[in-house]
């Protein structure tokens, strides 16, 4: 396997049978350069990235960010798959390490992070939050930089998209962006404080996010009877009428279009909530 391009002293191009790869290991390309064979030894990582795109990033960020902020995320992304028993989309390579490295030079600056999504992030993707807090705790212990809890959620975000095998953050953004403005309406409109912890909020999380995983992904939804959508609008008048400026949210924000049967579903869970 020989060299074909030094990125830095842990990370090098080489072409095998015909196909260009990124291999990494700690000191791989020291006193190397263009044609010199790789040690085996040192080889810890082999990226085969087949969008050229993706390639090209992944080349350009291994080239100019620091290496320190390049080996912890990849040992975040690493823990992530363990933990999650499954490969993360290849995308998590340029995108965390990217969002990282941006994130604690910002810290070091003495900005502040803030995540107006973080209640909705930890009821949402539970395991994604506890790989961000292990992340949180490794950062601390290899650079010394304590990152705030809402750091801790954009990981956590990152990481789930990748494990949804998307590329762009912003499919589960939009998620967990429209569920928080759910959750913010339905408290305006009862005024009531929702407890995070509560099986009822939780029921309505799930609902709604796999809700809107439908219209993203054009998906059918179940039919209701028009005799239960008649009970529903009549038992439940006040949330069914919530559940209509949900779908006209949705229309306005997005445009998607939630059919009545999303109607009556979510007005039942609201209907939960408020008497919870």
């Amino acid at each position: 396997m020989k060299i074909k391009k030094v990125l830095n002293n842990n990370a090098v191009i080489v072409n095998e049978d015909g196909t260009e790869k990124i291999v990494m290991g700690s000191g791989i390309a020291f006193q190397k350069k263009k044609n010199d064979i790789v040690p085996k030894a040192k080889i810890e990582k082999v990226f085969v990235m087949e969008d050229a795109l993706e390639y090209e990033k992944f080349q350009e960020i291994l080239s100019t960010l620091p290496m320190e902020h390049i080996k912890i995320a990849e040992e975040i992304i690493s823990y992530a798959e363990g933990v999650l028993m499954a490969p993360l989309n290849d995308h998590i390579h340029v995108a965390l390490t990217d969002h990282l490295s941006f994130a604690i030079e910002r810290l070091k600056q003495g900005y502040v992070i803030q995540n107006k999504l973080l209640a909705e992030i930890k009821a949402l993707y539970k395991k994604e939050y506890e790989i961000g807090l292990w992340a949180k705790q490794r950062i601390n212990e290899q650079m010394n930089i304590d990152i705030p809890e809402d750091e801790v959620g954009y990981i956590a975000l990152h990481i789930h998209t990748a494990k949804m095998n998307r590329t762009s953050v912003k499919t589960t953004l939009d998620v967990t962006t429209f569920i928080s403005d759910v959750v913010e309406l339905v408290e305006k409109e009862f005024k009531i404080k929702i407890k995070d912890q509560s099986v009822a909020y939780q029921r309505l999380l799930t609902h709604l996010r796999f809700a809107f995983q439908r219209l993203q992904e054009q998906e059918p939804f179940h039919e209701i009877d028009e005799e239960m959508l008649q009970v529903i609008k009549k038992n439940h008048k006040k949330a069914y009428q919530v559940a209509e400026k949900i779908s006209s949210m949705v229309k306005t924000d997005y445009g998607y279009e939630l059919p009545l049967s999303e109607h009556a579903y979510i007005a039942l869970h609201i209907q939960r909530l408020a008497e919870k």
